[in-house]
C-alpha cells in the first residue's frame, strides 16, 4: 500500500521501528495518558553563565525515549538559545516543505525587559519547551537526524561546523539563479495563500500594536489608582461625618486596582504570547512559500536554458 504522507513525503519503510513509531505518533490525538508516546522532551533548569566575552543562559534538555534510533533510553544535555536557533535552521534546510514551529524572539527592547531576569528567563524556558514539544509531536520532524543530534550530542559545536561551507555555497548558487527572476505563473492555490497571509499578518500586527498600547495605558492608570486610593482613606480620617462614604470610595478604588491588575496579567500572560505566536507562524509560512518560489524560479530558469539549447541545435 502507498505509505506517503498527505504532503507527499514518503514514509521510510526500511526501518520497522521508525514506521511503527510513526504510526504511534499519528494515534496521539485521542491519547490523553500518553501511553503510546515513544519520545518525551522537557526543557528546565535555566543557568546563567558569565564569561569574559559574553553572558548567556543555558537550559537543560532532558529526553526519554524507546525509539530504536537512539542509543540510550535517556539523555540530558545543556543548550543555549543559539543552539535552538541552529536546530530550527537545520529543520528548515532539511524539511523545506514543512512548517517549522517558530522560536521565541531573541531580542527584546533595550531598557524595557531585562533578558537575565527570572521572569524573562522563565517565559523563554516555557517557549523553548513548547517549541521542542511541537517538534516531538510531529510525525516527520521528530525523526529528523538534526533533531536527534540536538537531543543527544554533548558537544553540539562540532556538528555546527560540519557542512557549513557546502551549504553556504549551495545557498549562494540558488540565490544567484533565482535573484531578480520573476515567476511566470505562480499556481493559484499558493497565490491565494500568499495574499491571505499578507492580509492576516497586517491585521495581526495592528491588533498587536493596539494591545501593547492598551496594556501600557492600563499600567499607567493602575499607578494613578494606587496613589489615588489612600487619599480617600486619609480624608476619611479627617472628616468624621464623611468617613463611611469616603472609606467606601477607597475600597472601590482598591477593587478597581485588583481587577485592573488581573486584566493586565491576563493580557500579558495569555493574550499577547498567543498573538505573537500567530504572527511568528505566519512568518514561517511566508518563508515556506518563498522557498517554494525559489525552487520554481530555478526550475523555470533551467527550462529556459534547455529551450535555448534546442533552438541553437538546428543552427549548428
Amino acid at each position: 500500500q502507498d505509505l506517503s504522507l498527505p504532503n507527499g513525503t514518503p514514509v521510510d519503510t526500511s526501518s520497522p521501528a521508525s514506521s511503527s513509531s510513526l504510526l504511534n505518533r499519528l494515534q496521539l490525538d485521542d491519547d490523553l495518558d500518553g501511553e503510546t508516546r515513544d519520545l518525551f522532551v522537557t526543557v528546565d533548569d535555566p543557568k546563567k553563565h558569565v564569561c569574559t566575552m559574553e553572558t548567556y543562559i543555558t537550559y537543560r534538555v532532558t529526553t526519554k525515549t524507546t525509539r530504536a534510533e537512539f542509543d540510550l533510553p535517556e539523555y540530558s544535555v545543556r543548550r543555549r538559545y543559539q543552539d535552538f536557533d541552529w536546530l530550527r535552521n537545520k529543520l528548515e534546510e532539511s524539511q523545506p516543505t514543512h512548517l517549522i514551529p517558530p522560536l521565541p524572539e531573541k531580542f527584546v527592547v533595550k531598557g524595557v525587559v531585562d533578558r537575565f531576569s527570572e521572569e524573562f528567563v522563565e517565559t523563554r524556558r516555557k517557549a523553548l519547551d513548547k517549541f521542542l514539544k511541537r517538534i516531538t509531536d510531529h510525525p516527520v520532524l521528530s525523526f529528523n537526524e538534526h533533531f536527534n543530534v540536538f537531543l543527544t550530542a554533548k558537544d553540539l559545536n562540532a556538528y555546527k561546523k560540519q557542512g557549513m561551507a557546502l551549504l553556504s555555497k549551495m545557498g549562494e548558487s540558488v540565490k544567484y539563479v533565482t535573484g531578480g527572476y520573476k515567476l511566470r505563473s505562480r499556481p493559484l492555490e499558493f497565490a491565494a495563500i500568499g495574499e491571505y497571509l499578507e492580509t492576516f499578518s497586517l491585521k495581526l500586527g495592528t491588533i498587536d500594536r493596539i494591545a501593547q498600547r492598551i496594556i501600557k495605558e492600563q499600567l499607567e492608570y493602575l499607578v494613578e489608582l494606587r496613589e489615588y486610593g489612600p487619599v480617600y482613606s486619609t480624608w476619611g480620617g479627617l472628616e468624621v461625618e464623611l468617613s463611611e462614604p469616603l472609606e467606601g470610595v477607597s475600597a472601590c478604588i482598591g477593587n478597581c486596582c485588583t481587577a485592573l491588575e488581573e486584566l493586565s496579567e491576563d493580557m500579558t500572560e495569555d493574550f499577547l504570547p498567543v498573538l505573537r505566536e500567530y504572527i511568528l507562524y505566519s512568518e514561517s509560512m511566508k518563508n515556506v512559500l518563498k522557498k517554494r518560489d525559489q525552487v520554481q524560479a530555478e526550475y523555470e530558469a533551467k527550462l529556459e536554458a534547455v529551450a535555448l539549447k534546442k533552438e541553437d541545435r538546428p543552427k549548428v
